[in-house]
């Protein structure tokens, strides 16, 4: 929901209109000349006009959609909420606040790349992006964790899922994404030549700080997730067997549909970024000389995989309200209230009791029904 989730670029200077070098460069689309007597090339064409529209799309529909989020689970009853809820409304917290910073991108995309806000601009907004970044993966994870406590370890996880658990858990995630993105707060920059907000790679400690960040924000996160969710499966398969209840199996199988997918959509959205930054990196670190095609072809794939990332802290929105029907009657019952049609508290209550009795009546134990809550995201 976030090193941040830059768009890396290239800057070239054609002397005699013979010799190139690049350097790396991060949330820029154009190959930016710098000298006076240089010739501008576009990287990908004509994204001076589309990079613009994407970024200025994904901040309304993200801004609308994870505000609307934070609204429905905010105005919850107490005796309906759940406390997974609570990681839901922080990771939409997270994304909301992210999409703020995608206006000035989107102004700078149109200006060729020019950072017109001075730098202070340019470091804040770097931070929210990577505070995002670790925070939208750590809820993510934080939901496998409790995913995996409420199924696997019923029994002996009442204290880890008390509704003061979750929320020193949620303070402890705000905590260490606020820490762990101060490097971009002091490596990134205003290029004097091309006027862009970009990364000082030639730092070796920030080269660091980036392979670092792929680890803590994808491959620790993704192990974890998996064994979590590999034993859910286990667990899960097991009780199917036992109990041969066709019914519940379903609702277990659309419960980990729900879950999957916000997973998938993640790790898919950030998987390209995530290789394509490590080789970035090793490469400036280890000194290989790549040739100019392999730099363009390299800054291509970081331009059009950031935008799949960015995209990501817009899309969980629309995931929960096509496959969680939970959620779907709260959003229901609070359209409802706002037209004026009843309460949203009793709409929601009375809708959700009949999901509520059909599931008690197919499982029938205490122990199983908490198996079901899986439709907590």
């Amino acid at each position: 929901m976030a090193s941040s989730t830059e768009m890396a670029l290239f800057h070239t200077k054609m002397e005699n209109f013979t010799d190139d070098y690049f350097n790396y460069l991060d949330f820029n689309e154009t190959v930016m000349p710098t000298s006076a007597t240089a010739v501008k090339e576009q990287l990908l064409s004509m994204s001076h006009i589309y990079l613009p529209m994407l970024y200025f799309f994904m901040f309304f529909a993200g801004f609308t959609g994870n505000l609307f989020v934070i609204i429905i689970i905010g105005n919850r009853h107490k005796k309906n909420a759940r406390l997974v809820d609570t990681f839901v409304q922080n990771l939409a917290l997270a994304d909301l606040v992210f999409v703020f910073t995608l206006p000035l991108w989107a102004i700078s995309a149109g200006k060729y790349d020019h950072w017109p806000f001075g730098e202070l601009l340019c470091k804040v907004s770097s931070y929210i992006i990577t505070v995002n970044r670790f925070s939208n993966i750590f809820f993510l994870t934080c939901m496998s964790v409790d995913r995996y406590l409420a199924i696997v370890r019923l029994m002996d996880s009442h204290f880890l899922r008390s509704s003061k658990c979750i929320h020193l858990t949620c303070g402890v995630v705000w905590g260490s994404s606020l820490i762990l993105g101060t490097p971009s707060l002091v490596y990134r920059k205003l290029n004097v030549e091309s006027a862009s907000c970009i990364d000082d790679l030639e730092s070796s400690f920030f080269q660091g700080m980036i392979l670092l960040t792929v680890f803590l924000t994808f491959v620790l996160p993704v192990m974890i997730i998996l064994l979590c969710y590999g034993s859910i499966m286990v667990k899960l398969r097991n009780h199917w067997v036992t109990a041969g209840n066709s019914r519940a199996e379903a609702r277990c199988r659309h419960s980990l549909k729900i879950v999957f997918t916000i997973i998938t959509v993640f790790l898919i959205s950030w998987l390209p970024y995530n290789v394509l930054k490590t080789i970035q990196v090793i490469s400036k670190i280890s000194n290989v000389k790549l040739d100019d095609d392999t730099y363009k072809y390299l800054a291509r794939g970081l331009i059009i995989s950031s935008c799949l990332a960015f995209l990501n802290s817009c899309l969980n929105p629309v995931i929960y309200l096509f496959l969680d029907k939970h959620f779907r009657r709260s959003a229901a019952a609070q359209c409802k209230f706002c037209m004026g049609k009843g309460d949203v508290q009793q709409s929601y209550m009375s809708s959700n009791s009949t999901a509520s009795n059909g599931i008690s009546e197919s499982l029938g134990s205490t122990a199983i029904r908490g198996h079901i809550t899986l439709t907590q995201k």
